[in-house]
């Protein structure tokens, strides 16, 4: 027993640290806004005027939540943290533009073990770099300290998106049909998913995050923390581009391409995807060779150099191709949808039931091009 007063700030939470927090990620923030936004930072709410939906014949709303994984402990060991926030924007509002909606808005939050207002501003930095290239606002955060259950250096982060889209251009696996093609857009690397195995298998081989690779031409660390590509805006592009129909998205995430594929197909169809259309950049390659991981589960884990799946009439690839190209967006022809009774499923494992899903199937053949 202490006969000293107990403060807030003994505690382990320190008020002004927070408010500087706040006052260094604003010129952050203002860079992350549309029209819509009413207000700015400060308020209980973040507030975004929906009237613009009264002009919709039957607007569907499409929300989404993540967080990055454990690619903020790799942030941390670096100590950089002005990209985890891509990792983020990317995870949230690229799974919101796979049924065709729009991302409008967008908060964040951020736990942590003590407020360094500098670091938290750099993580902030990086969510409204994100969300200005995807076009979505960032309306509102919360930073939380909290002392005592995680260090001083921990932090994790999580956000939430809405997006909207008329209900007659929903993107759902009924549009899907047999014959279309299937098109790769390339990741920019590992993203944020599977980080727990690429983290486990550096450190049983010992290595650091500061160890130079020759594969990468830049330290282990560097490499790992190339952030999510943002996808949102550029796949909304093609999506309202004249003769292309998109009949279906994927966000390759966690559970690897097969597994997300087959959740945007109908029952009776499969997704028959070549491995011989690209070569998997090195950082993948490294990361099985250092671990011995068996290529089965690599491919389960992680997105292997495939960031997002594009399913559309086989006339239309091409220009699909051209236009994200055109994006800045590397784009292949990576397979077709057959009649699931057509498919070999002796030739290679068949995945359906992806995440609960009841739908259609995907299979990966061939071997990839060295």
């Amino acid at each position: 027993m202490t006969d000293a007063p107990i403060t807030y700030a003994g505690a382990g939470v320190d008020v002004e640290a927070g408010d500087k927090a706040v006052e260094l990620m604003k010129a952050s923030v203002r860079r992350a806004q549309r029209p819509e936004v009413i207000g700015g930072l400060g308020g209980f709410a973040g507030l975004f005027d929906a009237s613009a939906l009264a002009g919709m014949t039957r607007p569907v709303l499409a929300t989404s939540t993540d967080g990055v994984g454990t690619k903020v402990a790799v942030a941390q060991a670096m100590d950089k943290h002005d990209t985890i926030g891509f990792d983020l924007v990317g995870m949230v509002v690229d799974d919101i533009v796979v049924c065709g909606a729009e991302p409008l808005f967008m908060t964040d939050y951020i736990a942590t073990g003590k407020v360094v207002p500098e670091r938290i501003a750099a993580v902030v930095s990086g969510i409204a770099a994100a969300c200005a290239q995807a076009g979505v606002a960032l309306v509102g955060g919360e930073t939380a300290e909290h002392p005592g259950l995680l260090e001083p250096d921990e932090y994790d982060v999580a956000g939430a998106a809405t997006g909207v889209v008329e209900y007659a251009d929903l993107l759902t696996p009924d549009r899907v049909r047999v014959g279309d093609a299937v098109l790769a857009v390339a990741s920019s690397g590992l993203h944020s998913n599977g980080l727990s195995l690429v983290r486990r298998v550096v450190a049983s081989a010992g290595w650091g995050w500061d160890r130079e690779v020759a594969e990468f031409g830049r330290t282990l660390g560097e490499e790992v923390l190339t952030p999510t590509r943002v996808y949102a805006a550029d796949l909304l592009k093609l999506i309202r581009t004249d003769g292309v129909d998109v009949h279906a998205l994927s966000h390759i995430t966690g559970g690897g391409l097969v597994a997300n594929v087959a959740r945007v197909l109908p029952t009776g169809v499969v997704a028959v995807l070549d491995r011989s259309t690209w070569s998997p950049p090195p950082v993948f390659q490294v990361v099985g060779q250092l671990g011995r991981v068996p290529q089965e589960d690599l491919e389960r884990t992680l997105n292997m150099g495939v960031g997002f799946v594009v399913v559309l009439p086989a006339e239309h690839a091409e220009q699909a191709i051209g236009v994200l190209d055109a994006l800045g967006l590397d784009a292949w022809s990576l397979g077709r949808i057959e009649a699931a009774e057509q498919v070999d499923s002796h030739a290679a494992q068949v995945v359906t039931g992806a995440k609960g899903t009841t739908g259609g199937g995907a299979q990966l053949i061939g071997r990839h091009r060295s």
